[in-house]
């Protein structure tokens, strides 16, 4: 986007409608958290819209608009006044409160007032400042109702596209061109249309294009019926059918009304001052920063020191005298310090230093943060665990694996053929073709013209009908479009993602090279990405032609070796139940051991349903699962009473288990942490909150952490331990370490080595807990063997 240049005299004042913005960001964007557990998607929204409103406007002056939670009055005149809209979240309730925060910080003024909108506020500053000749208004929204503000070239509306980064610029006439009217008609053109997002009724019948033709060719509601008061003959001579020109007579009343409710108040009782300095001379860049690291907005503390021109807003990149080693180190020391700062960058780690330990050179953090890291007692961790790992990662990535792109386009050719017949499926039971990636005309397609009403229907920040997966599953079984559209997403999903994607990524050496992240999650986990091989769907039969794409080079084998039900037996090993150590001691399949012994029948007497109900809660309870999602997860035909008796039955039987997990909440509600068998902590700040829901969200957290990345230790140590061994044996030539997948390591091994090699890797995995420390649970693995990734058979010694 371009802006014209601005003579010296002009000035620059950008309103932000700030509820705008923040309801658009909370449904555009991922759901983050701050290190301590609070959510930041809409504040992190709002910021990354700011600073680029900083950066692409330059505004002189910047101010924030604000709804109050109490009705306003519209309400008062009509008590259907966006009755429509759910409740507003709890996560974007506090978000809304927290971006004052943001404000202040970058001590941006807020203009707010009881009874009014922050589109009220928007525009009686609007019409406060008409009198000064050189200062241009941009009025930055998240939806269109700011549209009707815009006044030739002094007052303009930069508004969202798409998501938050997606931004167009309108002026008077470009909002001419786009609907064919000025920018003064767009409340006759909600008077008439209505507004679903605000439930303004509009007039029953008439629509966006009949709208348009009616305002285009007769101007306001007023003007209209004017006309239309002393002859039906120049509507009918216009085009307008008469069953249109019927609901105008009868829909007068609720026309005026519904353009009372969508104009804009340009008279609310606040009094507009136009700052004194520079927006940017005001900003507290320090406290921005502090405040950002406390959100977790990590990367973008390099742009806020570029804007404000802070000390150190040089240092963009490492310097030529800074090894990647160290780098690499200090990103460990970090994370293990701090398990959310995930992926710490050079500017990251450098950011920390200056803020939290008051040094400045990569060598002062790597010696706070060691220092750190044995008063933490995670030494053994770190040097035992981490610090060996570091050169099998670099090997890994270097290493990568053979793709056989030649099938990937013959499977590419299937998968879009099926596309093709979707589609035109699709568009057979719709009766007409449209963009079927777009929610908004999908959304008309199923909801108008098929009429199809889904369960507790949802609509989008914008008031839109969602067409996510969720509603469309109510549906699935209420007209035959709905299961291929599902399909459609499924299939293109992955044909974007890997099939057509994959082949593009090979390198020059014939292979494909992931990046494996050592430090990429929270939970200890190893990460991958660009691509990323861990997410490859393995259920679906799609997923599962996808992995034949990976494949052995000629002469040698894939080898797959996983960790066999590695959570559970973490959660045996940790709680030290005895009735679930029995089951692993006895080496009975764990969900039919734990169906036996919860429905008190003989292991040989569980049902498939028995045993499905054991998996379903086994799984369950290791992410805090409660009653009401276990009884979702048990089936639609389970009720809540159920749910109850199965979990107390279950928790009766594996006492020792049930005391474990509420020790380990009350543990991180204590000290704020949990920690693993080898003694990774995982932070969790969100578990002391006020909030309920981020304080219960931290505890179902906690409760899976140990067991989740003790899991991850023992992957992490066979990592180094594998490798090791391939090195002490000189078997690099034989044998290569490939892909880490969850509990899974693949290998590419000679076809005559397999047989003498394959026993060695399994006994090393199998062996990485001394006895001490299993309490009796054995760990095992499932090896199998195959020329690519899907078809693989079992190893047999």
């Amino acid at each position: 986007m371009t802006t014209s240049k601005k003579t010296p005299s002009q000035k620059t004042l950008v309103l932000l409608d700030a509820h705008a913005i923040l309801h658009r960001a909370y449904h555009a964007l991922p759901e983050f958290t701050a290190p301590n557990g609070e959510p930041t998607g809409a504040l992190y929204g709002v910021v990354t819209m700011l600073l680029k409103i900083g950066e692409e406007l330059k505004p002189d002056y910047i101010v924030a608009c604000y709804d109050l939670p109490e009705p306003t009055y519209r309400h008062t005149a009509y008590d259907k006044y966006k009755a429509g809209r759910a409740k507003t979240d709890d996560a974007l309730a506090l978000q809304i409160d927290r971006s004052r925060d943001i404000f202040k910080a970058f001590n941006i003024p807020i203009y707010e007032c009881p009874s009014f909108e922050a589109d009220d506020m928007l525009g009686t500053i609007v019409e406060q400042t008409k009198g000064m000749k050189d200062l241009t208004v941009i009025i930055a929204s998240g939806d269109m109702d700011t549209l009707q503000l815009a006044e030739k070239k002094r007052v303009k509306i930069y508004t969202l596209k798409k998501g938050v980064k997606d931004t167009i610029l309108y002026d008077e006439k470009g909002i001419t061109e786009r609907f064919g009217f000025g920018p003064e008609l767009m409340p006759d053109y909600k008077g008439l249309r209505g507004d679903p997002s605000d439930n303004i009724p509009g007039i029953v019948g008439i629509g966006e294009k009949t709208a348009t033709e009616l305002i285009t060719q007769f101007g306001s509601i007023e003007s209209m019926y004017k006309k239309l008061k002393k002859s039906d003959v120049p509507f009918i001579k216009a085009g307008i059918k008469p069953r249109i020109i019927n609901l105008l007579k009868e829909g007068e009343e609720e026309a005026q009304f519904s353009k009372m409710l969508a104009t804009i108040r340009r008279d609310a009782p606040i009094t507009f001052t136009l700052p004194e300095v520079h927006w940017k001379d005001t900003a507290n860049g320090e406290a921005v920063l502090a405040l950002f690291s406390e959100l977790g907005f990590r990367t973008l503390g390099a742009r806020i020191r570029a804007l404000f021109a802070i000390n150190g807003s040089d240092v963009v990149s490492q310097p030529r005298d800074v090894t990647d080693e160290a780098v690499a180190r200090a990103a460990i020391l970090l994370w293990l310090v701090e398990s959310d700062r995930t992926n710490p960058t050079y500017d990251d780690i450098m950011d920390y230093g200056r803020s939290y330990l008051k040094v400045e050179t990569l060598a002062d953090v790597i010696e706070k943060l060691e220092v750190e890291i044995d008063r933490q007692e995670l030494g053994r961790v770190y040097r035992e665990i981490e610090v060996p790992l570091m050169r099998v990662i670099e090997y890994m990535n270097s290493m990568g694996v053979v793709l056989d792109t030649a099938y990937l386009t013959v499977l590419s050719e299937r998968f879009h053929a099926e596309l093709t017949k979707l589609e035109a499926s699709i568009y057979a039971h719709a009766g007409t073709e449209f963009n079927i990636n777009s929610p908004k005309q999908l959304g008309d397609i199923l909801y108008d013209t098929l009429a199809l009403k889904p369960k507790q229907q949802k609509k989008t920040a914008t008031g839109q009908r969602s067409t996510r997966e969720s509603e469309l599953e109510k549906m699935k079984d209420d007209h035959p479009i709905i299961p291929d559209i599902l399909r459609y997403r499924e299939l293109a999903k992955l044909v974007g993602t890997y099939v057509d994607n994959l082949p593009k990524m090979v390198g020059k050496d014939g292979r494909l090279h992931t990046t494996f992240l050592q430090t990429g999650t929270t939970t200890g986990r190893v990460g991958s990405r660009d691509p990323n091989l861990q997410n490859i769907p393995i259920r679906t039969e799609e997923g599962r032609a996808m992995r034949k794409a990976f494949v052995a080079e000629k002469g040698w084998s894939l080898v797959s070796i996983d960790y066999s039900q590695i959570d559970l037996r973490m959660a045996a090993i940790l709680s030290r139940d005895e009735r679930l150590v029995e089951i692993f001691k006895r080496g009975e399949d764990v969900h039919s051991g734990v169906a036996s012994r919860v429905f008190n029948v003989p292991l040989a007497e569980v049902t498939k349903e028995m045993r499905r109900r054991a998996k379903v809660i086994n799984f369950g309870i290791l992410y805090g699962m409660g009653v009401n999602a276990l009884r979702t997860n048990l089936g639609e035909d389970a009720t809540r009473e159920e749910a109850q008796e199965f979990l107390n039955a279950y928790f009766n039987t594996f006492t020792r288990l049930a005391e474990y997990l509420e020790e380990t909440k009350a543990f991180a509600r204590t000290h704020g942490y949990t920690t693993t068998l080898f003694g990774r902590r995982r932070h969790f700040p969100g578990i002391r909150s006020s909030a309920p829901f981020i304080r219960a969200s931290a505890e179902r957290m906690a409760i899976n952490a140990p067991v989740q990345g003790t899991a991850a230790d023992v992957v992490r140590i066979a990592m180094n331990e594998l490798y090791a061994h391939l090195e002490k044996e000189n078997l690099h030539d034989e044998v290569r370490m490939l892909l880490q997948v969850h509990d899974e390591m693949v290998f590419e091994i000679k076809e005559d080595a397999v047989a003498r090699v394959v026993p060695y890797l399994i006994t090393i995995m199998e062996g990485i807990l001394r006895n001490e420390d299993a309490g009796g649970v054995p760990l095992s693995v499932a090896a199998a063997v195959g020329q690519n990734w899907a078809e693989m058979k079992e190893f047999k010694f």
